[in-house]
Parts: C-alpha cells; structure tokens; sequence
C-alpha cells in the first residue's frame, strides 16, 4: 500500500491520507510520477473507472501519526497548481 495525500481547494482541507494499493497508485500516479490533478485523472482513465478507483480510496483514510510516508499528492480544485508541477514530479517542481 502506498500514501496518497489529497489537498483540495476548501478552506477547511485536512489535507487526509489514502492508502492505494500498488495497481490503485499506478493507475492514479503513472510512469513514476507523484503529483496528480483529480481532474486529468479522470480524463486519462474516464469518469467510471475513476471514481472506482478513488471510492475504494475514501475507505482507508490513514492515521497521520501512524504514516510510514507520503508516496503522492493528488490535488482537487487546484488546476491553478499546475503550472508548479510541469512533469508531474514534486522533486522537479518548479519555483516561479
């Protein structure tokens, strides 16, 4: 299982951890990536599949204090953010 944070665009964001499995990351996180936006997500794998994906995920919400690692970043409402993650890998973000 792998850690995927969610931070979304509410003021009230806990910023939660998800464990995914292998596949579940892969499909979210492809070719070694580790920042997603929810909504390119969705196109790349198509509404159904996604939402599968991601209700599987809101059932394993992970103990912060019990973390062993936070493997992704999957950001919602924040399209805006893109622009920071042109590769989608947070150790080439790039600082504007």
């Amino acid at each position: 299982m792998k850690n995927i944070q969610v931070i979304d665009g509410a003021d009230n964001c806990t910023y939660n951890l998800y464990a995914a499995t292998d596949a579940e990351f892969e499909e979210i996180f492809p070719n070694g990536t580790n920042v997603e936006f929810v909504e390119d997500f969705f196109d790349r794998v198509g509404e159904r599949h996604a939402i599968e994906i991601t209700s599987n995920l809101w059932k394993r919400l992970v103990n912060k204090s019990e973390a062993q690692g936070i493997h992704g970043t999957l950001f919602y409402q924040l399209l805006h953010k893109k622009r920071y993650y042109p590769t989608k890998k947070e150790s080439e973000r790039r600082v504007l």
